[in-house]
């Protein structure tokens, strides 16, 4: 077909573009792809989709634009025919036709080929939208089967959790403790197990969180995530990290092997979580078979003493047995790690350069710690009872690893039992 894009449309662009418009619908009829007919009408892809769509919320000062294809009740004209091929939904004369065929006794897969659908279509239809009878079973109705249909397609919908305000409630209350949606999940399905509607999966919450229009949770609850982000990011990749050399270490390859498969406790990773400037730090330590946390008060700087001299009194708070080796990265904060091993008796070993997997339990802790450490805050102004405090909560949360036990839980079976 041959059209002539005019090179001057007049004042007010798309609003004087019958012409165009009507041929572009005729187009469509003929079979043409709605790309192929914007481009030989001379339109934007998305100026075409909106004519055969319709604009249902224009910007401000525009009017809404109904769809080419009428609506239920409306009698087509000739301009407004259905293309031949098959709707994406099943209209009414498809929903007559399975109800023909079913007093008929036709199967599900010869309606489906009828049709042109898939089996599966057919018979999820017929299931969801079929009538029950007072006397027991069930009929397809295809004008009933319709209306409920189109009851259900407008969307957006209400989620699960707008429609459930204790479900809500529970949930805004354990974010408001920090926790995170995987936890709370988990902790709705053991505190309701016979209650499935008060089930729901993380990305659920996350939904309801961060998808705008719905509303179903507080928007300001995102602070008490992780990230604490207004919008969701893909993941990235770690940033690599400047390998400082420190003499004499021993590499990650040399640690014992039971420590890598954590059956054994008492292996600890460790580092330091900076504050503004580069100033001041805190220490925090990782054990990797109960995911117990400890923080180290560094009151005068991060250097190799100050560091060695905290982590020495930290480690005698816990019994000896639960202290058999420690895994730290190659920062310059360790380079006093043989005074440490002699003053302790705790080996020391290395990660490889830019390998934060390698401490995966102390990396993923120090995430949860930037909750309540911001970066770039003195970390100086925090006290050892602020420290102790915030430990102690992040060990009373339930790991998903841990099997919803919580590390504290964990550590202490493993004393119980050494005594």
């Amino acid at each position: 077909m041959e059209f002539e894009i005019r090179k001057n449309r007049g004042p007010g662009g798309g609003r004087n573009m019958a012409r165009e418009r009507a041929a572009y619908f005729l187009l469509m009829e003929q079979g043409y792809s709605t790309r192929e007919a914007a481009r030989i009408v001379g339109i934007n892809l998305r100026t075409g989709k909106r004519w055969r769509n319709g604009w249902h919320s224009p910007p401000r000062g525009q009017k809404a634009v109904p769809p080419i294809y009428p609506v239920q009740g409306h009698a087509p004209t000739p301009a407004e025919e259905l293309p031949s091929a098959p709707s994406r939904y099943l209209q009414e004369h498809d929903r007559i036709h399975i109800a023909d065929r079913l007093r008929e006794k036709a199967s599900v897969r010869q309606i489906a080929a009828e049709l042109g659908r898939s089996p599966s279509t057919i018979s999820r239809e017929i299931r969801r939208n079929r009538r029950p009878m007072p006397r027991g079973g069930f009929s397809y109705q295809p004008f009933h089967a319709h209306r409920r249909a189109e009851r259900r397609r407008p969307r957006p919908k209400t989620g699960k959790i707008g429609q459930n305000s204790d479900l809500r409630d529970f949930i805004q209350d354990h974010l408001a403790m920090r926790w995170s949606p995987e936890q709370i999940c988990q902790a709705l399905r053991a505190r309701f197990p016979d209650r499935p509607e008060m089930h729901v999966v993380h990305e659920t919450i996350y939904q309801a969180l961060y998808v705008q229009g719905r509303g179903e949770l507080r928007r300001e609850l995102t602070r008490s995530l992780r990230t604490g982000r207004a919008m969701r990011r893909p993941h990235r990749h770690a940033a690599k990290r400047i390998s400082r050399p420190v003499k004499n270490m021993v590499m990650i390859s040399q640690r014992p092997a039971e420590a890598v498969d954590r059956a054994v406790p008492g292996h600890w990773e460790g580092d330091l979580i900076i504050g503004k400037n580069g100033k001041s730090a805190i220490g925090t330590l990782v054990e990797r078979s109960t995911r117990y946390l400890m923080l180290v008060h560094l009151p005068v700087g991060h250097t190799a003493i100050a560091t060695r001299n905290a982590l020495t009194t930290t480690v005698q708070a816990l019994p000896r047995h639960l202290w058999r080796s420690l895994t730290w990265d190659q920062g310059s904060e360790m380079a006093a790690h043989r005074a440490f091993t002699v003053a302790t008796d705790i080996p020391v070993y290395f990660c490889d350069p830019a390998s934060p997997w390698q401490r995966g339990s102390n990396e993923n802790t120090n995430g949860l710690l930037r909750q309540y450490f911001p970066k770039g805050t003195d970390l100086a102004a925090h006290t050892p009872e602020d420290l102790a405090a915030v430990a102690a909560e992040l060990n009373s949360r339930p790991r998903k690893t841990l099997g919803w036990e919580t590390p504290a839980e964990r550590l202490a079976k493993l004393l119980a039992t050494a005594s």
